[in-house]
């Protein structure tokens, strides 16, 4: 199934010769299934690599006042935490404060996961240590074998500081042997945030903040969203038990109050607030190579290895056995990868979505609070997918070249 960022990456090659009419035609696409019932909203944004083409605005942030969408709506963003957390990573290795091959028991000493196998006679089970490290690299790409989360981190995934909450990971038996599969795993990405606190002397947070965020003019990306941001916070949904509309429900697994900052910690992996405009400018460096407003953060071979497949084919199968975060055939580091079309991006549990295609320069921010990613939201992006495919043949047909 093609993820619907990946539909309207493709859209956006016609939107930008198009103009507003094109964007209309997104629009009148989306609108149906708010109408419907179906969905509450979304925020589109498409953007270049130094401007943005266009913001849209589609239903509601709360069904139940009919407070509408606004382009400054704040959208729990999940699991597209995670290539923010690379790409803070990275610029450490650009440092040379650390590097992607050494094991991650280098920096956290007390990391040293086990692997359960049976002893030679069947009879007892055993731990052992792994025959290949868990390293960095192995962390980002999801092939390091550690279990998605820790039983530390049920019902919510922030109660516990980072580095419990990591330590806690080394306390569950690996999967399997690092580097040999893959598995999608938030506690990888986790342990790197941790990684980072280490090497750098800062919290996570701190250096998103100084490193990132405030640079780059992100105001409304965060952890902990105050109280004049939670007015702005569009409202998650799901469908209802009878199959008919939609019923508001807390974000699960994040602990309320949402700006508690208190008793809520961070998670790399998946604990990141922000707003279409905040993720423009994110993608908007990266589409410049790294780099914005004469600053750099992190370098070009950096990019280039964050969003280049790193799996080998075996793991490939696996990644292919079963969909990945964003329909992509392949995995990068904090970055899903599609080779066949060049592009890279990562999605979010409530139906996020960001997808940037370096060779056009244009990146594609979708933006909905769906729980449930129900059937019928599948079926918006099957109108997507025909939408679409429309509008490059009429494009290529009007220019003679293919889209």
């Amino acid at each position: 199934m093609i993820k619907l960022t990946t539909l309207l990456l493709l859209l956006a090659v016609s939107t930008a010769r198009a103009g507003t009419a094109e964007l209309e035609r997104i629009t009148a696409v989306v609108q149906p299934y708010v109408d419907r019932h179906e969905l509450a909203g979304a925020v589109t944004l498409i953007t270049s690599k130094d401007k943005v083409l266009d913001l849209a605005t589609i239903g509601y942030a709360d069904v139940k006042s009919a407070k509408p969408m606004q382009p400054d709506t704040l959208f729990w963003i999940a699991s597209m935490s995670k290539p923010i957390t690379a790409t803070a990573l990275m610029m450490l290795v650009d440092e040379g404060k650390v590097r992607l091959d050494d094991p991650v028991d280098q920096y956290l000493p007390e990391f040293t996961p086990r692997i359960m196998s049976l002893t030679a006679d069947g009879a007892h089970v055993r731990l052992s240590r792994p025959q290949h490290p868990i390293t960095l690299r192995r962390l980002l790409s999801h092939t390091s074998g550690l279990r998605a989360t820790s039983t530390l981190e049920e019902p919510t995934r922030d109660t516990l500081p980072l580095a419990v909450r990591v330590e806690s990971y080394a306390l569950e038996p690996l999967m399997f042997e690092p580097g040999e599969s893959y598995a999608y795993a938030n506690a990888g990405i986790n342990t790197i945030g941790r990684v980072i606190e280490v090497v750098s002397g800062m919290r996570f947070e701190d250096f998103l903040q100084q490193r990132l965020f405030t640079p780059l003019g992100m105001n409304d990306t965060t952890f902990r969203p105050t109280e004049a941001q939670l007015q702005r916070l569009a409202k998650a949904y799901q469908e209802n038990a009878q199959d008919v509309g939609l019923q508001e429900v807390a974000i699960a697994k994040l602990r309320y109050p949402l700006s508690d900052s208190a008793h809520r910690y961070p998670v790399p992996a998946g604990g990141l607030f922000s707003t279409a405009a905040d993720l423009a400018k994110f993608c908007q460096m990266l589409l410049n190579g790294g780099a914005l407003a004469d600053r750099r953060y992190v370098s070009e071979t950096s990019l280039h290895e964050m969003t280049r497949n790193q799996l080998s084919e075996s793991t490939r199968q696996v990644i292919a056995a079963y969909r990945a975060p964003d329909g992509s055939d392949g995995y990068g580091l904090g970055w899903s990868t599609s080779s066949s079309l060049g592009t890279f991006g990562h999605g979010g549990a409530y139906g996020t979505d960001m997808n940037l295609d370096p060779r056009r320069g244009l990146a594609i921010i979708w933006l909905v609070q769906d729980a449930g990613y129900s059937e019928k939201v599948v079926k918006a992006e099957s109108d997507f997918m025909h939408l679409i495919a429309q509008r490059l043949r009429d494009t290529a047909g009007k220019s003679g070249t293919s889209p």
